[in-house]
């Protein structure tokens, strides 16, 4: 019974203590909505758009968030099960062949060394004493912990100690909370990355996009050599539809409201409009 109490994982009782902090479904919602914020934000600012002017409501940066989260959570599940393998390799081979004990010893203190050096060198890009990228900072930070603490428990693995020890727990509640913070500035910038990254794919592939077709009263000025502007003939006191666009594709629609996008827009070219979703306006739309 007491040999079972030793050799149990000693990342059974954080994983309890983690899963009742985020269990809590406002938590999860909150972090579902950033993220989903996040991803929204960036993806329409690279037309130009606020992601306050659209007025999306919570439901879509919730359904926004998955595409952003997919990749980070699928990381951050293949490293927990590597990790996990490993422990229980090196539990194994400690049983099987003490002879190793010795290199397992010194590949622990290596896991420590490299990762006190990636934390050191994300802190030094915290601090802009080198040009750190968005996603490079928090990954060096929380990656950085994360090798420490694991090459702290290996090491105490091979000596046959427990881990952590009682005057440690303040340690390890901050190294948590910085890998916590880490991780939550990690994947936001992903998601503002990965919303910047299918707006430059969706501009070049503007096809993507519904065609639209639209009857105005007054004159638009797109001022877009792809948008053509043809006046439509008098059809007596009831017609009050003067101009029709072609060349126009729907970038999003929201609140009542359209947001039109000329066909081969650009950065140096063209403007998103505006336009109300009601019966001011008359909008056909085509596939493809």
């Amino acid at each position: 019974m007491e040999e079972q109490r030793t050799t149990r994982p000693p990342w059974g009782s954080w994983l309890k203590t983690i899963a009742g902090f985020v269990a809590p479904t406002t938590v999860l919602t909150g972090l579902l909505l950033y993220f989903g914020f996040a991803y929204t934000d960036a993806l329409y600012e690279y037309f130009g758009v606020d992601a306050a002017t659209l007025g999306f409501s919570t439901r879509d940066y919730l359904l926004r968030s998955a595409g952003a989260l997919y990749m980070p959570v699928g990381i951050t599940l293949g490293i927990g099960l590597l990790g996990a393998l490993g422990y229980l390799c090196v539990t194994a081979l400690i049983s099987s062949r003490p002879g190793l004990v010795p290199l397992l010893t010194w590949v622990s203190v290596a896991l420590i060394v490299v990762g006190s050096i990636l934390f050191t060198l994300g802190m030094l890009g915290g601090l802009a004493v080198w040009r750190a990228g968005a996603l490079d900072t928090p990954l060096l930070l929380g990656g950085g912990l994360m090798l420490v603490l694991y090459g702290r428990v290996l090491h105490l693995k091979c000596a046959g100690r427990p881990y952590p020890f009682a005057r440690e727990m303040t340690a390890l509640v901050l190294i948590a909370a910085l890998v916590a913070l880490s991780s939550f500035w990690a994947v936001s910038a992903y998601a503002q990355e990965h919303g910047r990254s299918d707006a430059r794919y969706l501009a070049r592939n503007l096809r993507l996009r519904p065609e639209v077709v639209v009857d105005t009263a007054e004159r638009l000025y797109f001022g877009h050599t792809n948008v053509q502007e043809t006046q439509l003939p008098d059809g007596g006191p009831g017609q009050h539809f003067k101009f029709r666009y072609h060349g126009l594709r729907l970038l999003a629609q929201s609140n009542s409201r359209m947001f039109i996008i000329p066909e081969g827009w650009n950065a140096r070219q063209g403007s998103v409009m505006i336009l109300p979703a009601d019966d001011s306006v008359r909008v056909a739309f085509r596939p493809g």
